[in-house]
């Protein structure tokens, strides 16, 4: 038989009051713009990893108003190395949708609040929860491990059955009371305690009901998704360098990887690149000087950079288009780089 639902809640409370998180940044001056920005900088990220992001981005956008009319140049800006970078694009589309149509104010209506970009049924619900105590459900990858051990819910995520059980227990165990110290302690108890691998099961305080841990089951609950085949990418990059102390920089496409940052231009091949040069660049040297590799792993796949590095006349020997720029190197503007092409260029610009 299931454990009741209200033993959960119970046992989460009282460990949360005991060992919970208290102090991170987004728990002073609760609002729903500053738990919003938390929730979606802590999606697919870790916690210690985003507090000193978010201490930046708070500083320079302390309020809905000010993300909204920022130059999305600076948004990524302060959010290079977080990766996932369509979150950010998101959190200034809906803070202007949300000066635009809602006077300003993140909605508090549930149904308002899910509709904008980035923010979906569980981060709508963390934002009302944690922000205004609106007695509100979520089912996280913290609180999705925690529920599917305790409950010995079977199957992976993305099975109907297997998120349709998950929701039905967030919305029971979920208290009418303390829904703000609730909601913490579910995800602070899947981050730091009944982790993905190596649960810390003795110093659980649901242990005495968990299913998982009573038949054993707890690197199988919840069922992992079935790995995705991790390749590897091989691409070329064109360091074009002015004498000025520019390289150029291309803004990618909104979608795909590093979307709407500006990078080195990018090839397939080392022809095409030195075709690029040649057709494009008024060059001092027509040899590249190829650079040492530079490797970034994202989720899925491996990217290994060959960098070339040429040198030109002029900046305004290229026929800038409106989507490229030339960018100081010993004076970098605040503009959106992957982190990998930040530190080639911060390197690059101590060697000339």
């Amino acid at each position: 038989m299931a454990p009741p639902a209200s033993l959960l809640s119970t046992a989460l409370l009282g460990w949360h009051a005991r060992a919970g998180r208290h102090a991170l940044p987004w728990q002073s001056e609760r609002s729903p713009y500053r738990v919003w920005v938390s929730e979606i900088m802590l999606q697919q990220t870790q916690v210690a990893t985003v507090i000193p992001y978010y201490r930046r981005f708070m500083e320079r956008f302390p309020d809905v108003a000010a993300l909204a009319a920022a130059p999305i140049d600076e948004v990524l800006h302060l959010w290079s190395g977080l990766g996932y970078y369509a979150r950010a694009r998101n959190l200034q589309r809906t803070a202007q949708q949300v000066m635009a149509a809602h006077g300003g104010e993140l909605p508090r209506q549930f149904g308002a609040l899910e509709q904008l970009p980035g923010i979906g049924r569980s981060t709508a619900g963390a934002i009302l929860a944690l922000s205004c105590g609106v007695r509100c459900a979520i089912l996280d990858g913290n609180a999705r491990r925690v529920l599917a051990r305790y409950f010995g819910v079977p199957g992976a995520r993305g099975e109907r059955a297997h998120e349709s059980r998950l929701w039905e227990l967030a919305e029971q165990c979920t208290p009418a009371a303390q829904v703000a110290d609730y909601t913490q302690a579910i995800m602070d108890l899947g981050a730091t305690v009944c982790v993905r691998r190596r649960p810390l099961c003795s110093e659980c305080p649901l242990n005495a009901g968990c299913s998982a841990r009573a038949s054993g089951r707890q690197h199988e609950l919840p069922a992992p998704r079935r790995p995705r085949l991790r390749t590897a990418r091989r691409v070329f990059m064109v360091v074009a360098l002015a004498n000025a102390g520019s390289v150029l920089l291309e803004r990618r496409p909104d979608s795909g990887v590093w979307g709407g940052l500006w990078c080195l231009p990018e090839f397939a091949s080392g022809s095409a690149a030195n075709g690029f040069m040649r057709d494009t660049l008024a060059l001092i040297d027509p040899s590249p000087q190829q650079l040492a590799v530079v490797e970034h792993a994202f989720t899925h796949f491996d990217l290994a950079i060959t960098p070339l590095l040429v040198r030109c006349e002029a900046a305004a020997a290229v026929m800038e288009a409106a989507g490229s720029l030339w960018y100081n190197i010993r004076e970098p503007a605040r503009i959106g780089l992957p982190a990998p092409i930040t530190a080639l260029l911060s390197r690059l610009a101590t060697q000339t």
